[in-house]
């Protein structure tokens, strides 16, 4: 089916576009020596750098200051609980990494804090270890939802759900948050969005010292080469993913490149001393194994990473924020032949069909790519 023309670009993304474009457009060699994996042998060069945009030699680099997250902040009750269905949970590995980084020097299990937390999928997983939760996130609407699916934490506390900044974590609350008393600070893919520059001096405010930061995306969607035509339904993934560019804002881009770019304490303008730089720790996941200085293991990104019918692939694809500005940008497009994730899955179904495989049952299997940042508090 043919890709339909795209109207004009709404003014209100013109600069961000341009941002974006900036940023692909400027290269330099990195500043601080971090911990950057080695891409697999099997994993084509091309699609490895486009997955985490960084190598030994070269980083993106970014403005400290990403945009205001122009979609889910604004979500509704409703679109809130559209969200949490279509999206889930990561898995439990992740978590065991994340938790066992941060006890390695000694870190507690007292309270932890996930900003952006949205429906507060991650904040529940996290809760389950700490004495006390809380996740926060400025939309109101994901914070409704949240509240609605909400958990106990390890000690039976209910888990604590606020409308608040990244920029603020809770400083403003009432009760307000109080600084010196967070020993953990998690960002389930939500960090392209924070004002990294007001972020990392208010966690070192809120951490006590020890205290641990926790920082992780997901990246793009790869088929299993197992797939039938796999290829072509690589190729259909892909395109969708292109279509959108127009309505994709430097911090979807930080996303695409898995954090590579992302403002750190000591790169900010103004760096902030009370984080160890020689804590930070960067892993990287890609065509569904954990790349950790050469070493690969079977691992997948989320939990429950299953082979998926095509209704669930279109309805996880649909919470990308730019397909969503998309949808705001062509309303007479949405749900018909038209719509650019209908004519992703109507592509899908034709590459099935030519490989003889019947896309009513046919499984679709995959994963993404992702990366996780961590650094600590000095002692």
């Amino acid at each position: 089916m043919p890709m339909t023309r795209r109207s004009r670009r709404p003014n209100r993304h013109k600069k961000a576009i341009v941002a974006s474009l900036n940023v692909m457009s400027r290269l330099k060699k990195p500043a601080v020596a971090s911990s950057l994996v080695q891409a697999p042998k099997s994993c084509n060069p091309t699609l490895w750098f486009l997955s985490s945009a960084a190598s030994h030699h070269h980083k993106i680099t970014m403005s400290t200051k990403a945009p205001e997250d122009p979609t889910f902040r604004s979500f509704d009750r409703k679109q809130g609980e559209k969200y949490a269905q279509a999206r889930r949970d990561y898995h439990p590995l992740l978590y065991s990494i994340v938790l066992d980084y941060h006890t390695s020097t000694g870190g507690k299990f007292d309270t932890v804090l996930d900003v952006g937390c949205g429906p507060g999928r991650a904040t529940r997983s996290l809760a389950a270890h700490f004495s006390q939760a809380i996740g926060i996130d400025p939309s109101d609407g994901m914070i409704a939802t949240a509240r609605s699916l909400s958990d106990s934490s390890s000690a039976s506390e209910p888990v604590r759900f606020e409308v608040s900044t990244a920029e603020e974590l809770g400083s403003r609350l009432s009760p307000p948050i109080s600084e010196g008393s967070i020993d953990l600070i998690t960002a389930a893919t939500a960090a392209h969005w924070f004002d990294m520059s007001a972020f990392w001096p208010q966690a070192a405010r809120m951490l006590k010292p020890g205290g641990s930061v926790a920082l992780w995306t997901s990246g793009g969607v790869l088929v299993d080469p197992s797939m039938p035509n796999y290829q072509a339904i690589q190729a259909a993934i892909d395109k969708l993913d292109n279509s959108v560019e127009d309505y994709r804002v430097p911090g979807n881009l930080l996303t695409r490149h898995l954090y590579a770019a992302l403002p750190l304490p000591w790169t900010l303008e103004k760096p902030v001393p009370e984080f160890d730089q020689a804590t930070f720790m960067r892993k990287e996941w890609n065509t569904g194994g954990l790349s950790d200085g050469g070493e690969v293991v079977n691992f997948t990104f989320y939990d429950n990473d299953k082979p998926v019918d095509l209704n669930t692939l279109e309805k996880v694809l649909a919470t990308s924020s730019p397909v969503i500005r998309w949808r705001e940008a062509h309303p007479d497009a949405v749900d018909t032949e038209r719509d650019l994730v209908r004519i992703m899955r109507t592509e899908i179904e034709s590459a099935l069909r030519e490989a003889g495989a019947d896309p009513d049952t046919t499984m679709m299997k995959g994963s993404v790519s992702g990366a996780l940042l961590m650094v600590k508090t000095k002692v």
